[in-house]
């Protein structure tokens, strides 16, 4: 995952040979995808970064027929259908006066991840939109259809004005990790420590957000290791806010004064982008595991595993320590298809989700909580295992 996937995402759906390839050109200005007069010729989502006037930089991503044939295609299909819980909004595309089956399952699967759509019509000096089609779109689609045709700039301004109108403004306009929690000149203490998980001369992408955001809100950052904490103690200077790892909260919590307010990157990404309240009640669930559970560790990033690797192997050795039970563990990175179906596990845990939108990291938690099943974080579960619980989601419980 890249940092420009952090932008928010447009998906184009439709049939084979509808020119959906054509428009995602069209709407870059640059030949990003193959045309061609072969069906099928898109066999796997094609991702382009652009900027759109009125929402800002954004990820347009091409997809695969969604009425492919045999093994393969219904392989294309799957992976064209798994863009959907990651965009923000979509493009469903339709000609030929061609409207059922594909088209319905598509709607359904957006309006199940709460996603809006524009339905566009292309092609029509091929075959013009019929009355009878309208009104069965009608059935399933409330928005006006589209008419756009190859070369139409008209119908292209109209069309971006369209998707300037529908994206969701959470999903582009800035937020905070800490507005309301800091106050200009006042002192954030972010604590952070140096390990193998780290990046050769970089700090890692949740210390530099949160580092960024301190300035933003023209407060004042101080950066230590957690070697140095005793140290900067000694400097006499009280923070307004000290965000930690959540890996050392342990130490952490003991060093500094209990009357300072402490939170971990994990647990602030948690209320940034995540179901803040689904992720504190399911974090309570941890004292109710029992020998055999299942917990799902879902990571939103692809990286090399290693042996201070926090999900893969501190996590799960801290859950069977603290609970005293012998759990089982699978493991989902990126935003693959989970291992196993998702009523086979007690528990959910995500990361910080640093490198997903919102959307994303709240579509991947999404049907453990309409099942009901708990879902926790990274911070959060181990902040409960540290017996802080309470205090490090204290800074963001409104009272």
């Amino acid at each position: 995952m890249k940092g420009k996937d952090l932008k928010p995402h447009i998906g184009i759906f439709g049939r084979r040979n509808l020119g959906k390839s054509s428009l995602i050109n069209a709407l870059t200005g640059q030949e990003v995808s193959i045309v061609s007069e072969q069906a099928g010729t898109t066999t796997d989502p094609v991702k382009k970064s652009m900027e759109i006037f009125g929402i800002g930089p954004v990820v347009i991503t091409d997809t695969a027929g969604i009425d492919d044939q045999g093994d393969l295609g219904n392989f294309r299909v799957a992976k064209s259908m798994e863009v959907i819980p990651n965009v923000d909004l979509a493009i469903l595309l339709i000609a030929h006066n061609q409207f059922d089956a594909p088209e319905l399952k598509i709607i359904q699967a957006l309006k199940e991840y709460d996603t809006p759509y524009v339905v566009v019509h292309g092609r029509g000096d091929e075959a013009p939109l019929q009355t009878e089609t309208l009104k069965t779109i009608s059935k399933a689609y409330e928005g006006k259809v589209l008419e756009y045709q190859r070369n139409d700039a008209l119908a292209l301004q109209k069309l971006v004005a369209a998707l300037v109108e529908l994206m969701p403004n959470d999903a582009f306009k800035s937020k905070s990790l800490f507005k309301g929690l800091v106050k200009p000149k006042e002192v954030v203490l972010l604590i952070t420590p140096i390990d193998s998980e780290a990046p050769e001369g970089r700090m890692i992408l949740p210390q530099v957000m949160a580092w960024r955001d301190v300035l933003d809100l023209d407060a004042i950052c101080i950066s230590v290791k957690e070697t140095e904490l005793e140290d900067f103690l000694k400097l006499g200077i009280r923070p307004a806010l000290s965000v930690t790892d959540s890996q050392v909260f342990g130490l952490v919590s003991k060093l500094i004064p209990q009357d300072w307010k402490l939170t971990s990157f994990s647990i602030a990404f948690a209320r940034y982008r995540g179901n803040f309240e689904a992720f504190i009640e399911g974090t309570r669930f941890i004292d109710q595991l029992q020998n055999g559970d299942r917990i799902l560790m879902l990571e939103s990033c692809t990286h090399q595993i290693s042996c201070d690797d926090i999900g893969r192997h501190k996590l799960p050795k801290w859950l069977q320590e603290f609970t005293g039970k012998k759990l089982e563990f699978d493991f989902a990175a990126g935003l693959h298809q989970f291992p196993k179906p998702i009523d086979d596990y007690a528990l959910v845990i995500q990361c910080g989700g640093c490198v997903v939108t919102a959307k994303q990291l709240n579509s991947r938690i999404k049907p453990a909580v309409k099942r009901n099943i708990p879902v926790t974080n990274y911070g959060m579960a181990i902040g409960y295992m540290n017996g802080i619980f309470e205090r490090v989601i204290e800074p963001f419980i409104e009272k």
